[in-house]
């Protein structure tokens, strides 16, 4: 069964309006979307975006005769474009990504997410657009691939792991989870207790594939140009990367506009967007233990000045 992370958290951040506008640019299989939803009034507003349409199939099963929600498939990296067309650029009043891969996504073996049972190797979130993993790793040289895990996966064995790779397509196309896998488990002379050593690999191939970090960097400044003052930005992330990029977003967009450090300017003239709301939230204890998939997600607010 699928549990949100940190739902309670989510909704005390937002803040949520009874009449207000909210946007949850992840689906994933709806428990933030349920808690917001039982929060708003009959005129109050939620657009649902994920761009897997399994999530979406499923959120207009559970939501489509709520006249309160529009549901979209798409990329979050077309917020802007989802919200101009309902007028609703800069009248959101809170505003949610849950970023990373769901707990369905990995639990479905023909998604190609998971190393924990053999299946096709995929990993796109949108099966119907862009390359598979096995597409990737067919083509891909490698010094990409070598990059690639190193960048996305901060994988300290990523050149012996990138030739194993290429050593073993020369025998024919890596095409399932378990083959890639198995490659991993022999190119890696060491690992952390208690972690499969394909996990980072897995990870940087996907994110990857779906370009991610990119998406992701493109659009937390729709997101801020999308709430109205005092809206609140919410995000939760998985993994470091995905952090590091939201902390100084939100850093920077709290400091303003940049000038030399010898100019003398006001703090007031400097135009923050954003205001950072108290310090980056983490899983309890007693949650990790009934839902050991949130022991790393890490949750940071921001609300529109």
């Amino acid at each position: 069964m699928h549990q949100p992370v940190l739902l309670r958290e989510v909704i005390d951040a937002l803040r949520v309006r009874r009449n207000g506008v909210y946007v949850d640019a992840t689906i994933g299989r709806g428990g933030h979307s349920r808690a917001l939803l039982e929060q708003l009034a009959v005129d109050g507003r939620l657009l649902l975006i994920d761009q897997d349409p399994e999530a979406v199939r499923w959120a207009f099963e559970q939501f489509g005769d709520d006249r309160r929600v529009d549901i979209e498939q798409g990329n979050f990296v077309r917020l802007s474009e989802y919200l101009q067309r309902r007028q609703l650029m800069g009248r959101v009043d809170g505003l949610l990504f849950d970023l990373g891969v769901s707990s369905p996504q990995l639990d479905r073996p023909e998604r190609g997410f998971s190393f924990r049972k053999d299946a096709p190797l995929d990993m796109r979130m949108d099966p119907g657009s862009g390359y598979s993993a096995a597409d990737w790793l067919a083509e891909a040289t490698e010094s990409q691939m070598a990059e690639v895990l190193r960048r996305f996966g901060e994988e300290r064995f990523a050149r012996r792991i990138a030739r194993a790779i290429c050593i073993a397509r020369e025998h024919g196309k890596i095409e399932r989870t378990g083959q890639l896998r198995d490659i991993v488990a022999r190119a890696v002379p060491k690992w952390e207790k208690g972690k499969d050593p394909a996990t980072r690999t897995f990870q940087a191939i996907r994110i990857h594939v779906n370009d991610e970090l990119a998406a992701l960097r493109q659009a937390l400044p729709q997101a801020v140009s999308a709430l109205s003052p005092g809206g609140r930005l919410v995000v939760i992330s998985f993994h470091s990367l995905e952090d590091r990029i939201v902390k100084r977003f939100m850093r920077d967009a709290a400091r303003g506009d940049a000038f030399p450090a010898d100019v003398p300017i006001r703090s007031n003239a400097l135009n923050p967007q954003l205001r950072i709301v108290g310090k980056a939230v983490r899983p309890s204890a007693d949650e990790i233990l009934d839902n050991p998939r949130a022991r790393s997600a890490v949750m940071r607010v921001a609300e529109r000045t």
